[in-house]
């Protein structure tokens, strides 16, 4: 005989189906995480979102209360909709369970549309139900990533005065994000909303030049480096001292800070990324002829199809061996292309230059995107003392050194929308610090994926898509992507497929045969009697989202 013995299940017989052989497992209602919102860098809620614009009727409320809940519950986390619903890559959307079916769907849009609501109807950011804190913080940097620490705190009830070394707010949604993606007047009024909270904003007040850090931790309880990559960095190939050798950032930097930039009649633009492509479209409108070169494309299908539409040629995968000179000027850029290496002993691949396949590019001048960094004159405490690394922080963003948060490009590059999030959770840890609470990352909820799913249930609905401006209108400032109508944005909506929650479809109402599901009021779903449950597992099987498990 084994070790284990088999033991049989008792058999479970039932009065309610007349006596018959049941089944031991019983269903129960299994919330697990959408991965749309687990894709999302700031966690925003958006199957929750979804299912409020699309049973707006069924839950009582007109299309434009449903909107105004959804903007409220999306600026607990981001005050940025409008902003991030424009320039952010939507990781969301690429993980979306919709795909296998007719395409994902476009929360990014619907976001910029509830932002742009909010922006229409005036609609203020609120303060939380909590008593005025005596604590003062003091935020470096008035870019996403900074605001976005400013408004958590100062919705706490905090004092938060906000030390900007640029002219105004924003920073690399101002000084990086070209007008033709990201309006002023948009950013210009989510910022305003914030500072309408009691943000105190600083401008031309540089830490390290106008006021020290040193000053900063004596005057503030708390301080939150927020400061922004700005500053280019170098392909270290001969020539490129030229002075028409220009840094992306920089340019872009100058343009948006109203200055006369002459780029020539040709521009070479190193880089195959977001900034390439912002850099390479404004050149475009600067009347240049573009060419882009790069290793390895970076940028999304949207930022590289608008610059390909514009007129910009993409050339990659190719690198910059030199930039050629004459009388001391860039003239050009030689090239070489390049393909896969041989993988290393760890596995991974570097590129490696093709044989006889040196090209050159005429250039008027040569505007270098690759990457940047953060300028940490004034905050070397903050990188390893010698300003070249970046600020290492914990999930809360705390820092090595006590009392010193710090979040965004400063510690480490990323979209805006994972600066907002940044900023975010060390408003969180700087509350905790003053309060003397311990924070916990809550474990998530399992991930539902496209098997615990009945695609077939849902009807098939096509993605809605914004318009774009004809290439022949669009000028310096015009912003090319329109974005979709309240009426688009309510089927849109639909199309969600409230993935592992439930969505009210009255599905394992309809096939449970001995009435186990009792009808709740709407949104309050649906309770289970379990003493009249045969098992049969029909409700979990049609469910189609995912939510009912059997166990």
């Amino acid at each position: 005989m084994g070790l284990f013995k088999e033991v049989k299940k008792p058999v479970i017989r039932s009065v309610a189906s007349g006596g018959g052989e049941i089944s031991p497992l019983r269903p129960r209602f299994a919330p697990k995480a959408p991965p749309c919102a687990s894709a999302c860098p700031n966690g925003s809620e958006i199957r929750e979102l979804m299912v409020t614009i699309a049973q707006a009727k069924d839950y009582g409320l007109t299309r434009e209360q449903a909107f105004e809940r959804v903007w409220n519950r999306i600026v607990e986390r981001n005050p940025f909709p409008a902003v991030t619903g424009r320039i952010c890559p939507h990781p969301c959307e690429t993980a979306c369970n919709r795909s296998a079916k007719d395409g994902p769907v476009a929360f990014n849009a619907i976001e910029r549309m509830i932002g742009d609501f909010g922006i229409a109807n005036k609609l203020k950011l609120s303060r939380l139900a909590v008593q005025p804190h005596a604590e003062k913080v003091a935020v470096i940097g008035a870019g996403p990533a900074g605001l976005s620490c400013a408004y958590q705190l100062v919705r706490r009830g905090y004092p938060v005065t906000v030390f900007e070394a640029l002219s105004e707010p924003g920073g690399m949604l101002r000084y990086g994000i070209p007008g033709f993606r990201l309006p002023r007047e948009v950013l210009d009024a989510e910022i305003g909303r914030i500072l309408d909270l009691g943000v105190e904003l600083k401008c031309n007040c540089a830490v390290g030049k106008e006021i020290s850090l040193e000053q900063l931790r004596q005057e503030f309880a708390a301080v939150f480096a927020g400061v922004g990559a700005h500053k280019g960095i170098k392909l270290d190939v001969p020539g490129e001292d030229a002075p028409n050798v220009l840094s992306g950032i920089g340019f872009l930097k100058s343009v948006h800070g109203g200055e006369q930039v002459d780029v020539g009649s040709k521009v070479v633009v190193v880089g195959a990324g977001g900034t390439a492509c912002d850099v390479a479209r404004l050149s475009r409108r600067l009347e240049a002829e573009v060419t882009m070169v790069g290793l390895e494309m970076t940028a999304t299908k949207s930022e590289a199809e608008g610059a390909q539409e514009e007129g910009v040629r993409i050339d990659y995968p190719a690198v910059p061996l030199e930039i050629v000179r004459r009388n001391g000027r860039a003239s050009g850029v030689r090239c070489v292309r390049i393909k896969p290496g041989p993988a290393g002993s760890d596995g991974s691949s570097h590129a490696v230059p093709i044989a006889g396949s040196e090209f050159d590019l005429d250039a008027s001048s040569v505007i270098v995107a690759v990457r940047q960094q953060p300028d940490f004159r004034g905050l070397e405490i903050l990188s390893n003392g010698n300003g070249n690394g970046w600020i290492k922080t914990d999930d809360w963003g705390r820092t090595a050194v006590d009392g010193i948060f710090a979040g965004g490009d400063a510690a480490g590059l990323g979209t805006a929308t994972v600066a907002i999030a940044k900023g975010r959770l060390a408003a969180e840890g700087i509350d905790a610090r003053f309060q003397g609470r311990t924070l916990e990352k809550q474990p998530p909820l399992p991930a539902v994926t496209i098997e615990k799913l009945k695609l077939d249930w849902y009807p098939a609905a096509p993605r809605h898509e914004g318009q774009k401006v004809s290439v022949a209108e669009r000028e310096l400032s015009t912003e090319v992507e329109r974005g979709l109508t309240e009426d688009e944005v309510l089927e849109e909506a639909k199309r969600c497929m409230s993935c592992g929650m439930c969505m009210d479809c009255e599905t394992c109402w309809m096939y449970c045969s001995n009435n186990c599901f009792v009808r709740l009021p709407k949104g309050e779903h649906s309770k289970i009697k379990l003493e009249v449950c045969n098992g049969c597992k029909k409700c979990a099987e049609a469910c189609p989202s995912g939510y009912i498990e059997m166990s």
